[in-house]
């Protein structure tokens, strides 16, 4: 069985919504998920012993959170190049997070990334919680044991 680490930033509580309905759709494709919030990684020796990573986190005045900035530059020591990976975020009115995270995912650490991020609007995640569980499918299909 394969494992995944989804690590968020969030602010109202609806990325982090986004972050168990991920690990869902992993779960229910037959790997392990662990859920877990950006500030309580500490040092790059946690990301390690696992097959895929998901960062997420909401946008706020067009940026991501800074407990996720500051773990980006802590997971850049981790080695993290040729791993699945996946990002993800939810949003009041515009959405960089997501992509911010993907593009440093994909061209700074060089990991094997999933087709773009998943960005959910805030609030009542209403059809975004299938998108949700489709996207940890999504990154299940990736994952090699």
């Amino acid at each position: 069985m394969a494992k995944a680490l989804i690590i968020y930033a969030s602010r109202t509580g609806s990325t982090q919504k986004i972050a168990d309905l991920i690990a869902e759709g992993i779960r229910i494709s037959g790997h392990e998920a662990t859920v877990t919030k950006a500030a309580e990684i500490k040092k790059e020796a946690d990301l390690q012993n696992c097959e895929a990573y998901i960062f997420g986190s909401a946008t706020y005045h067009g940026d991501m959170i800074q407990a996720m900035k500051t773990f980006l530059f802590m997971a850049e020591k981790a080695d993290l190049a040729g791993k699945v990976g996946g990002s993800f975020g939810a949003f009041g009115w515009s959405g960089e997070a997501p992509e911010r995270i993907y593009d440093t995912m994909k061209n700074i650490y060089k990991m094997n990334m999933v087709g773009g991020p998943l960005m959910l609007k805030s609030g009542g995640l209403g059809g975004g919680i299938k998108m949700a569980q489709d996207y940890g499918r999504e990154i299940a299909e990736k994952m090699v044991i």
